[in-house]
């Protein structure tokens, strides 16, 4: 049905310009020309919702509308990437929890140990981070706390809810799913306690003020994010994350993501057999 909307609308030259640039300022995200159809056939349904019949119209209700973050909302739950499962990239993961996690505990034992996921889509990645912490009991042996942050509120809800279907699962060990998960009839539910554990809220990573208190966080994963950015906005987010965070502060980003031609703060190190941007 979208695409029958972006056909029939039609996203014109010059609207593509003001919109692309209007969402590349406020979320950073990059939409090239060979995207083009592709954000058309996101926020068709938007403009109709609207009663516009022209991508203009959307554009200036996000612009100047007294209720835009309304529909800021409602655009990032159309154009957001929730592609995620568990135990993905795990050799960072390893690293937090069997390196950078034990030297937290000794050199600094009265300091809690500040983890956040930022863009974390529906979950995943933090009850990852979760489980693995539970796995290796340190839930009973020091202070942790685990936030988890995305720009889309449906992502957002069913983080909250801790129901997942089975593509969600596709590499993580089966008696870890049959430990901190229990099966229904429309998917798999992560048990309250393990749940607990994560705290969600809504953040815009380019919004300052919204993430300055989420970095102060010795650990950083922003993974898989970067790749939908442009180079300004990841030098952007990055800076944010540098000003804020404690020394040292450990940032996690993608395998397929790289900030070094960028000049930022960080130096990229090896812990635990994973590569780890590092503020000293």
């Amino acid at each position: 049905m979208s695409q029958f909307y972006s056909e029939s609308l039609g996203l014109s030259t010059s609207a593509f310009a003001l919109l692309k640039n209007l969402i590349h300022e406020r979320i950073g995200l990059e939409y090239d020309e060979d995207k083009r159809d592709l954000l058309a056939d996101r926020l068709s349904p938007l403009v109709v919702e609207n009663g516009f019949d022209a991508f203009l119209d959307y554009y200036y209700l996000l612009k100047y509308d007294e209720a835009a973050d309304v529909h800021w909302d409602r655009l990032m739950d159309a154009l957001s990437v929730q592609e995620t499962y568990f135990w993905r990239e795990m050799d960072q993961v390893h690293a937090l929890v069997n390196d950078l996690v034990p030297e937290h505990a000794k050199s600094r034992p009265n300091e809690p140990i500040r983890i956040w996921s930022a863009a974390c889509a529906t979950g995943e990645e933090p009850l990852t981070i979760a489980m693995a912490l539970e796995e290796a009991n340190w839930f009973q042996r020091v202070p942790v706390e685990i936030r988890g942050s995305d720009a889309s509120p449906s992502a957002l809800q069913k983080a909250s809810l801790g129901m997942y279907r089975d593509r969600s699962f596709r590499n993580l060990p089966a008696h870890l799913k049959r430990r901190y998960f229990s099966e229904g009839p429309s998917g798999c539910t992560m048990n309250e306690g393990l749940r607990g554990k994560v705290q969600f809220r809504k953040a815009n990573l380019l919004s300052a003020t919204q993430i300055a208190s989420l970095a102060q966080s010795s650990y950083i994963f922003c993974r898989n994010v970067f790749i939908y950015f442009s180079r300004e906005s990841i030098k952007r987010v990055v800076d944010i994350f540098y000003e804020h965070m404690p020394s040292p502060g450990y940032l996690f980003i993608g395998a397929s993501e790289s900030l070094l031609k960028l000049g930022t703060g960080f130096e990229l190190e090896e812990i635990g057999g994973a590569f780890v941007y590092v503020k000293r």
